[in-house]
């Protein structure tokens, strides 16, 4: 399978703080890859690193295989992010807010109603799409983050722990909704998160972020056949974080 995600020596720094050093990170077509760590680990200043919204301070990036630093554009244009909290306008509704994404993804009147109503449904919110955001729950709010996503067909999804705050059934819509897109739909995911659990649950492959390295990346399996068999994701995880 195609890399959609090559890092090689990425690095950031942030004065005197090493915030990722020197990470060699791929994630290929078709995963739904989970990046794991505790907050400070890194995770996010990779996801922007490979967004092309903040510049590294060493080493390289594809997405895609276009360089986020010289093109960021153009890898917007075919990857989707939701960040941890996810922006709307409350007094409009959900089916508007979509259409104000769609416009400024230049798609046509008849395109972006067609895709608007393919979003809603596919995020289990087509009944919903003519109430206001403002009175939409959590889970629907980040159900419908996604939903924007899909206005401009990604092939990538970039997620930043989509489920934090969720209750365990906003959790579970939430995370089956992800592995449709993936088997359904063909779309690469990214899922950063530090809840293993849910990780563990849908994700193909992981890599484990320690103090801005990454420690150890690999299918559940793979990394178990390191330490010792049998091993769960948390005691893997575990394990790695006490050797660092």
């Amino acid at each position: 399978m195609a890399a959609l995600i090559e890092t090689k020596g990425l690095t950031k720094r942030y004065g005197a703080q090493l915030a990722v050093d020197r990470l060699d990170l791929t994630v290929s077509e078709g995963e739904i890859f989970g990046f794991l760590g505790p907050n400070g680990a890194g995770k996010t200043t990779t996801i922007l690193m490979l967004l092309g919204l903040t510049e590294p301070t060493a080493g390289e990036a594809r997405v895609l295989g276009v360089d986020p630093v010289r093109d960021p554009l153009r890898v917007k244009r075919h990857v989707g992010y939701l960040p941890e909290s996810v922006g709307f306008y409350d007094d409009l509704t959900a089916r508007e807010n979509l259409r104000f994404i769609a416009e400024l993804n230049g798609l046509s009147e008849a395109e972006a109603e067609k895709k608007i109503d393919e979003a809603l449904r596919a995020v289990e919110l087509a009944d919903q799409g003519d109430k206001l955001v403002g009175a939409y729950s959590h889970g629907m709010r980040q159900r419908l983050g996604i939903g924007e996503l899909l206005i401009k067909d990604p092939k990538l999804l970039i997620l930043d722990e989509p489920t934090g705050g969720l209750d365990p059934d906003g959790t579970n819509k939430m995370l089956d909704l992800i592995v449709s897109l993936n088997k359904e739909r063909g779309i690469t995911v990214m899922l950063s998160s530090h809840l293993l659990n849910q990780v563990q649950r849908i994700c193909s492959r992981v890599g484990i972020m320690s103090k801005g390295r990454l420690a150890a990346a690999g299918t559940i399996e793979e990394l178990a056949a390191d330490k010792e068999s049998g091993m769960d994701l948390e005691r893997i995880y575990m394990t790695f974080f006490k050797e660092g």
